[in-house]
């Protein structure tokens, strides 16, 4: 039977603050579809819900096969900010908006990278193995370090990387940028130091943290190359996306002592295959992808896209949240 209904995918991680959203709405069905349901499965649910005209989008793939699937798409948008499994080329084509969080999750990222700072260098795994093992003689062998004095390069000064320079700012901290796209003097504006040069301000950092977007331009960024231009006491903080870090020359900096530690919230497979050789040094740190996943992140980026979508869908998509502007009129 024909209905005048919008027919709506949502992963199952979307909380109740975005589907109360839906609810307010008597044009709006709600499908609700497993985080980690795999693409053929994803692409069969499409074509059984069809005419679908909206989804949010966890980490699932999403591009032409989808879209055909879904016949009469009209908007695409995820729980969160990184876009990079989805073929934004292919929406553009058909005029179909790809819309994310906003900054629903960035202080949540920045509160993650910064905990991965202090966590590493106050050796916080290490002092509770002393205290748990028996073992409070040795504590002056591994002495923490202090953030106040030190230089921190933040690369990528968008939602999270202006986050995370306030933070360190506020721990007293020399913070140099990384950013080409951003205007030197926002930078400055900002209380930062902008640099220009990667491959220069390596040297002159004891933490970078990366906050950039994965890009064809970024992907293995950190390569052995640039690793071996950072300090050997230096530690490398990654909450962005896996693959802009290259694990096996991370590997290789880490045992030879060529680098102090590194802390990973993302993996260039994920999840991480049982066994990871990164897995077993005790100068890193991991977390499983969710630096952007707190529960109150959840709550606001949920809230975010069932307002995203429905601002689609009446026809006034809210433009900042829109990656492809090309499609807006």
């Amino acid at each position: 039977m024909a209905t005048n209904k919008k027919k709506i995918l949502i992963t199952e991680s979307m909380s109740q603050q975005g589907r109360a959203l839906f609810r307010e709405r008597d044009d709006i069905e709600l499908i609700e579809f497993p985080n980690m349901i795999s693409a053929v499965d994803f692409e069969a649910m499409l074509k059984q819900q069809a005419p679908v005209h909206g989804v949010a989008l966890g980490g699932t793939r999403f591009g032409e096969p989808e879209l055909e699937a879904s016949r009469d798409m009209r908007v695409v948008t995820r729980i969160g900010v990184g876009y990079d499994a989805v073929d934004v080329p292919a929406l553009s084509r058909r005029k179909i908006p790809l819309m994310v969080a906003g900054t629903a999750n960035s202080p949540s990222v920045a509160e993650q990278a910064m905990f991965m700072m202090l966590t590493l260098a106050k050796r916080a795994v290490e002092m509770h193995s002393l205290v748990r093992d028996s073992k409070w003689a040795e504590r002056l062998g591994k002495l923490p370090f202090d953030l106040f004095g030190k230089t921190v390069l933040i690369v990528g000064f968008g939602r999270i990387g202006t986050r995370i320079a306030k933070r360190c700012l506020a721990m007293e901290m020399n913070v140099l940028v990384c950013d080409p796209y951003k205007p030197a003097a926002e930078i400055k504006a900002a209380g930062c130091e902008p640099v220009g040069d990667l491959d220069e301000a390596l040297p002159r950092a004891d933490f970078v943290s990366v906050h950039c977007p994965k890009t064809p331009e970024t992907v293995g960024m950190f390569n052995a190359a640039r690793l071996k231009r950072m300090k050997p006491t230096a530690y490398l903080i990654n909450t962005a996306r896996g693959g802009i870090v290259e694990e096996a020359a991370l590997y290789d900096a880490l045992v030879s002592g060529r680098l102090a530690g590194a802390g990973l919230d993302v993996f260039e497979q994920e999840p991480p295959p049982v066994g990871h050789a990164l897995f077993e040094l005790p100068n890193v740190i991991t977390a499983p992808h969710v630096a952007g996943v707190t529960r109150e992140a959840v709550d606001r980026m949920s809230e975010q896209t069932a307002r995203n979508i429905l601002s689609a869908l009446d026809g006034d998509p809210i433009r900042q949240n829109v990656i492809n502007q090309d499609v807006l009129g």
